[in-house]
């Protein structure tokens, strides 16, 4: 439910949900505030990173580091980065990426215009309301009530979501760009769809992530149509992966660390090649 619920804010944020604004954003604080997600904070970080997908300078989520930057890295940085990766969503939503600063909460964040601050007080108000719902709840019940009916699908939510994003744009052989070499439409195609089973009926399909990256403002139920029209179209281009989840998943956690420095054109290098220089 936290997972469906997600899905269908992140159409309000994309303005796909309605025609008008007012309703997908009120709608979008209905499905996102219950699980401490802070609706306008996440639509426009989540806005940078369609408009900058695939490029290692400006992409906001999911982007590799450089080889430099992942030498520099503090211990707790790789720690959350590269070994609590499932859990790393919370903490991305107060302290952003590595190497980038600011919050989803904070209206003076470099994330937000000066025209969206009352905007993101509005969502982080909200948010802070359920906070402290959740603290009544935990009062009026005990640990226990909030462990079993909130805490422990929250974690689950999380995981899930940390583990389906990481999967969209997380494979040794998606390209990344710099400078020139970058452009929307070829950054819109270094992401992949992949079948999660009975699952993806749940989660909305939201594994057809190539055709959502196309066009940003396709419903989420239309989304396998969409897919099916463009795949003749794109041929190779269009990238799909049938292996199994957990599968694919182990195979990017294991490989995928750090890009090169230099190089218009780069791929994801594994950390175990710097344990071989």
């Amino acid at each position: 439910m936290f997972w469906a619920l997600f899905v269908v804010g992140h159409d309000c944020g994309h303005q796909s949900f309605s025609s008008k604004k007012w309703l997908n954003d009120f709608v979008g604080h209905l499905a996102h505030t219950p699980i401490l997600v802070p609706y306008h904070g996440w639509r426009i970080s989540h806005r940078t990173h369609h408009k900058n997908t695939a490029n290692i300078d400006t992409d906001e989520s999911w982007y590799p580091v450089t080889e430099t930057k992942y030498r520099q890295m503090a211990w707790y940085e790789k720690l959350f980065r590269f070994n609590l990766l499932l859990l790393a969503y919370p903490l991305y939503l107060f302290k952003r990426s590595p190497g980038k600063a600011g919050s989803h909460f904070l209206p003076s964040s470099n994330l937000f215009r000066p025209s969206e601050k009352w905007d993101v007080i509005a969502s982080t108000t909200l948010w802070t309301l359920m906070v402290a719902f959740l603290g009544y709840l935990t009062y009026q019940y005990g640990w226990m009530f909030l462990v079993k009916y909130y805490l422990g699908p929250y974690v689950v939510f999380v995981v899930w979501l940390d583990l389906v994003t990481f999967l969209h744009h997380t494979e040794p052989d998606i390209p990344w760009y710099r400078g020139k070499d970058w452009y929307f439409l070829r950054g819109a195609l270094s992401t992949i769809d992949r079948d999660y089973g009975w699952v993806n009926s749940i989660h909305h399909n939201i594994g057809t992530h190539v055709a959502h990256h196309i066009f940003l403002t396709i419903p989420h139920y239309h989304l396998k149509a969409a897919t099916e029209a463009i795949k003749p179209i794109l041929g190779d281009y269009y990238r799909k992966s049938d292996k199994p989840i957990f599968q694919s998943f182990w195979r990017s956690y294991k490989s995928c660390h750090f890009t090169p420095d230099l190089g218009a054109v780069v791929y994801y290098h594994s950390k175990q090649e710097l344990n071989q220089e």
